[in-house]
């Protein structure tokens, strides 16, 4: 049986943003904050958890990650395709064309592996048509890469060595693993079908830790759960939030977690149920996570 670890986890509210639809987030090591996102609201977020201070960017488009690059910018996924943002100037920059993306379609979710590769997923914006797929940003370059044909992806999530990629095909209520290195990635297969443990609520953002096991995010599901590296779950935290989008493990020690959320599919009356709902949420982690690569653009 799973440890429900919420108790000693310490689930806290660390900022109450209203996110119609949190998404993002992301430990930047060097500038020890966090970034997250609020794609429906058009938002760019970071938040310093040492003193509290957070500070806001209006993107000029749906915005689904903003990763920290190797020259102090930070590479986004927006719907129309891949921005700079600088964060001295507060102003973002279009890029590039994601090549062959409908009009309907918006990006969703992304990490980076230890090659400074950005592994990321598009979607139908109506959440409806199975036009999803995730593909990777090598240098400069973009090339379909993983799964596709699906309504909703999240992650990717990459572990720190470097050798396996995570997918999730949030209808589906489907994690996949496949094999990764240097020269790309291998055939997806599941890892974890979460459709028997959690019916109701759907696996959406993940992360790997240190100890190579995989977080969860759980919409509909008020918590995240953690799964070993053979796809068993083995742990969950419960949120005072129904709809969790992202979570990533931060902090000076690397052993806090900051969790996203949504609101857009709550009805006003449900808002007191859930606290929480919309806010940066933060959590006491058991185990460490490890500091991402930063995006080499060129």
């Amino acid at each position: 049986m799973a440890l429900n670890l919420t108790a000693s986890a310490n689930p806290r509210q660390l900022l109450d943003v209203g996110s119609k639809l949190g998404e993002g987030a992301f430990w930047d090591a060097e500038r020890q904050v966090v970034w997250f996102v609020d794609i429906k609201q058009q938002r760019l977020w970071h938040y310093d958890p040492a003193n509290g201070s957070n500070a806001i960017a209006q993107a000029p488009g749906q915005i689904g990650w903003a990763l920290p690059a190797d020259n102090g910018l930070l590479l986004c996924g927006l719907q129309d395709g891949l921005h700079t943002f600088d964060p001295a100037r507060q102003s973002f920059e279009k890029l590039m064309d994601v090549p062959g993306e409908p009009a309907h379609n918006r990006l969703n979710d992304a990490c980076t592996d230890p090659w400074g590769r950005v592994w990321f997923g598009s979607m139908d914006d109506r959440e409806a048509e199975a036009s999803g797929r995730f593909y990777v940003f090598d240098r400069g370059e973009i090339r379909s890469a993983g799964p596709s044909g699906i309504a909703i992806t999240n992650g990717p999530a990459v572990n720190a060595q470097g050798d396996r990629i995570y997918f999730t095909d949030t209808t589906a209520q489907t994690i996949m693993v496949a094999d990764l290195s240097p020269a790309g990635v291998g055939e997806a297969r599941v890892f974890a079908d979460t459709s028997a443990l959690f019916p109701d609520a759907y696996p959406d953002g993940p992360v790997v830790d240190s100890e190579d096991y995989v977080w969860t995010a759980l919409y509909l599901g008020s918590r995240v759960a953690r799964f070993s590296p053979d796809g068993e779950l083995v742990a969950q935290i419960e949120f005072a939030a129904r709809d969790i989008t992202k979570l990533c493990l931060g902090g000076a020690d690397l052993r806090t977690g900051f969790v996203t959320t949504a609101t857009k599919n709550l009805e006003p009356a449900q808002f007191a149920q859930y606290p929480h709902a919309g806010s940066l949420i933060g959590f006491d982690a058991p185990v460490a996570g490890f500091a991402q690569t930063r995006v080499r653009l060129g």
